[in-house]
């Protein structure tokens, strides 16, 4: 009985250490049938608990003889064979119940986590090299779960929906265009309707912003910039083009689109942790894991394919009055300084709500104090470029703390927690040697986890950029390739990007010399 457990444990360290597809383990034994002559060659047992536990034994050396099996065949690119195995292997262990011996749950365990590690190999090994839209679309079910959310939608979340689709029509030209590009199902467009309701600002709970709905982590990790003047989750072409990025790489782990959007509405993270309590066949079927998804993520993908159903046959459900706004148009310049949105709008006599809606990624209502690219309504561009030195430049002024009038009975540590800094730093900022010594009625500097930024405009302006063009970054540039076609160097485009490192991403925009 050990033989197989120390075997099991052997392998597992081997994949661990190896963490590669591409090397393989030593060839497995050629699998045998199980027969009776098979269980004829143990003892017999003695006892009903010692049956027992050979007979679970027997189940844990079929899976194994399973999965060494799909080894043999993985080995030989024969990928819907190996998954067979894969597929025989775990069903063997799902009739051993949880609560037996700890060694039989330890290699159950073991030999769960070697079948999932290996199909998520298989998934990441079919899509390599190809788009994942060739994979087909989102499939378009209708079941009691999809239903649900379209009488939702046809009742109490009527006036959202139709909102949002009318919201959906600034962007959806745009989104559509890119995820034809990306290879991506172009059903994906309808994606931000129900994360955000196509809303630029739109914020949740979970402090997700945008119309793709990025937390922060998220957002760096595919390269939405975010600092004191702008946050590019706001901004919907850098946007869509982390989604796009976020989305491909899902789908090359899960392999299908319904668990791939649940994994981007809850994280890839929670959706394996629910994969691995399933107790029925691993990945095959997104209706299987459903039920042990969060509430929110269990009724996210229902949501959109309820959304696509209506919108493929609006009146059939009783949408008669849908209607898009039109795309929304704007022309790109060059800043180089800091201007108010309001003076910008003054110089071109428009609103300047019309700039914030072409702006919501600057958070302050002002362009950075760096090289931007600021939308202006259709047409305008060039006048603005004649305006720019006669818009005066922003002067900043930054509160790094506010002030606090201590209170009967707090503490620091009160006032420490109420504005999410730390007793250290307030004490530091105050001269206080003993933390436990503050009066009432004291006043106390607190420092602002979030510095605070007004603005004045200031008689001097800095010089324009009329002398600079737009650059989108494709698949296989360097900085050193841009440089060379552009006759620049590599210097001028990385302080005119305010670029710290060499990286480029494909998408990405450059302000290159217009003139070189």
């Amino acid at each position: 009985m050990k033989r197989a457990f120390f075997f099991l444990l052997a392998l597992s360290v081997w994949f661990v250490m190896s963490g590669c597809s591409h090397i393989s383990p030593p060839a497995p034994k050629q699998p045998v049938a199980l027969t009776e002559d098979y269980g004829e060659e143990r003892d017999v047992p003695e006892t009903a608990a010692e049956s027992e536990e050979v007979s679970e034994q027997a189940l844990i050396d079929e899976a194994l003889e399973y999965y060494q099996q799909s080894q043999e065949l993985w080995e030989q690119g024969l990928i819907e064979e190996t998954m067979a195995a894969l597929d025989q292997s775990y069903a063997s262990i799902l009739g051993i119940p949880p609560d037996r011996d700890p060694n039989i749950a330890q290699q159950k365990e073991d030999l769960r986590l070697l079948i999932s590690k290996r199909i998520q190999e298989i998934y990441a090994f079919r899509l390599s090299g190809s788009q994942v839209g060739n994979n087909g679309a989102i499939p378009l079910v209708m079941n009691r779960y999809v239903e649900r959310e379209i009488r939702n939608f046809q009742t109490v979340e009527r006036a959202f929906f139709v909102d949002s689709y009318r919201r959906a029509g600034r962007y959806r030209d745009y989104i559509e265009e890119e995820l034809r590009q990306a290879g991506l199902p172009v059903e994906l467009v309808w994606l931000p309707l129900i994360e955000s309701g196509y809303k630029d600002k739109a914020f949740s709970r979970s402090r997700a912003l945008g119309i793709w709905q990025f937390i922060s982590s998220t957002g760096v990790r595919f390269n939405l910039k975010r600092d004191q003047w702008i946050d590019e989750r706001m901004d919907f072409q850098e946007a869509t083009r982390a989604a796009i990025e976020y989305l491909t790489a899902l789908h090359d782990l899960f392999g299908d689109w319904t668990t791939a959007l649940a994994a981007y509405n809850c994280g890839e993270g929670n959706v394996m942790r629910a994969i691995r309590q399933q107790r029925v066949n691993y990945l095959d079927n997104f209706w299987d894991l459903y039920p042990m998804l969060p509430s929110e993520t269990a009724r996210y993908v229902p949501r959109l394919l309820a959304t696509l159903h209506i919108i493929n046959a609006p009146e059939q459900y009783g949408f008669n009055d849908l209607a898009q706004a039109p795309p929304v148009t704007f022309d790109e310049v060059c800043t180089q300084k800091q201007m108010k949105l309001s003076d910008i709008a003054a110089a071109l006599q428009v609103s300047t709500r019309t700039l914030e809606e072409l702006n919501p990624a600057l958070r302050q209502k002002v362009t950075p104090n760096y090289s931007y690219t600021l939308r202006v309504p259709a047409q305008t561009g060039e006048l603005l470029m004649a305006k720019l030195d006669e818009i005066p430049q922003c002067k900043v002024m930054v509160q790094t703390y506010t002030r606090h009038r201590v209170r009967n009975g707090e503490t620091l540590s009160q006032i420490a927690r109420k504005y999410r800094t730390s007793v250290r730093k307030i004490a530091r900022l105050n001269g206080i040697r003993n933390v436990s010594r503050i009066r009432v009625g004291q006043k106390l500097k607190v420092p602002l986890r979030y510095p605070l930024t007004k603005f004045s405009s200031a008689t001097q302006v800095a010089s324009s950029s009329t002398g600079f063009t737009r650059y989108r970054v494709r698949r296989g540039d360097t900085l050193w390739s841009i440089a060379r076609k552009y006759n620049t160097s590599v210097k001028t485009i990385k302080n005119l990007n305010g670029l710290s490192s060499n990286f480029l991403h494909a998408g990405q925009v450059l302000h290159v010399p217009a003139g070189s």
